[in-house]
């Protein structure tokens, strides 16, 4: 999976399709990740521990990766590997070609 925590992402398929936030989590024996207010659910929560709040609270929801694409300058893109000149592994946007640190 070449997406990672931290990724700026838009979604591109389902109920939130066109919003984009950033990676929380991800989950890559699953195949899916979480990204910051997109894919909300209501959970109804008992408190456990005295300082726990109780209640109804939204929780961000996992989804497949594969609806989700890497935003740069607005635009989604492709990611890819290459080898710079130093031999390290490095992530590329397909689209322009720029280095992802």
């Amino acid at each position: 999976m070449k997406l990672k925590k931290g990724d700026p992402v838009i979604v591109l398929q389902g109920k939130d399709k066109g919003k984009e936030g950033t990676i929380l989590r991800v989950m890559p024996k699953q195949g899916k990740v979480i990204v910051e207010g997109v894919n909300i659910a209501k959970k109804h929560q008992r408190p456990v521990r005295a300082t726990m709040q109780a209640g109804i609270i939204d929780k961000d929801m996992p989804m497949d990766a594969s609806n989700v694409a890497y935003v740069i300058k607005g635009k989604p893109t492709r990611l890819g590997y290459k080898i710079d000149d130093d031999g390290n592994k490095v992530r590329v946007a397909k689209r322009t070609g720029e280095v992802i640190a």
